[in-house]
């Protein structure tokens, strides 16, 4: 079993934290945060929620150059993944496509929209299949507007208060992704 990653917040404390830079829509829901103290804890994160994501699932990393979103798909690919030792980041190909292992049902698409000009650039990618049969991955989600489905976990990356720690904002807009975090004990 994995151990706990990070102290948890919940509600009004995440909402006082983040203030009025707050993401609208990360805002309409009732959000927990944490504070993840080095790159292991990001990891052990990522690890425990591979495990309970199934086909359809979709989540949208947030967050600044460096603040951990890459690093935390990469350990997400490679727990749920065959044969994903090299994770490369999706930057210059936008999408990359790992087939999931025989016991974990769904491939894993990770995207990195970054370089996206319009939202429908992302159709060409094939992200709404990924939407139906796999687990997306997503940098840089907001690139998406409208096509990111309501059904999604938000994973919003910032730096922390010591070096090497982040804190990031977990929501769920819609779909019962903070129920399934819940019952296994991450948050």
């Amino acid at each position: 079993m994995i151990g706990p990653v990070g102290r948890i917040k919940s509600g009004a404390a995440v909402r006082a934290v983040v203030g009025q830079d707050y993401r609208r829509a990360m805002a309409a829901v009732d959000p927990y945060l944490l504070d993840l103290a080095d790159e292991a804890a990001t990891t052990t994160l990522a690890q425990r929620i591979a495990v309970l994501c199934r086909a359809g699932d979709v989540l949208a990393l947030d967050g600044d150059f460096g603040t951990g979103k890459t690093t935390f798909a990469r350990a997400f690919i490679r727990a749920r993944c065959a044969a994903a030792e090299e994770v490369p980041s999706p930057t210059f190909t936008l999408v990359q496509i790992y087939p999931a292992a025989e016991e974990r049902g769904a491939a894993v698409y990770h995207f990195d929209l970054f370089r996206l000009r319009t939202a429908d650039e992302a159709i060409d990618l094939g992200i709404e299949d990924a939407f139906a049969e796999g687990i997306s991955l997503i940098e840089w989600p907001q690139r998406l507007g409208p096509l990111l489905p309501p059904y999604r976990l938000d994973l919003g990356f910032r730096f922390g208060s010591t070096p090497g720690s982040r804190t990031l904002t977990l929501s769920a807009p819609g779909g019962d992704f903070l129920a399934r975090l819940k019952e296994a004990g991450v948050v």
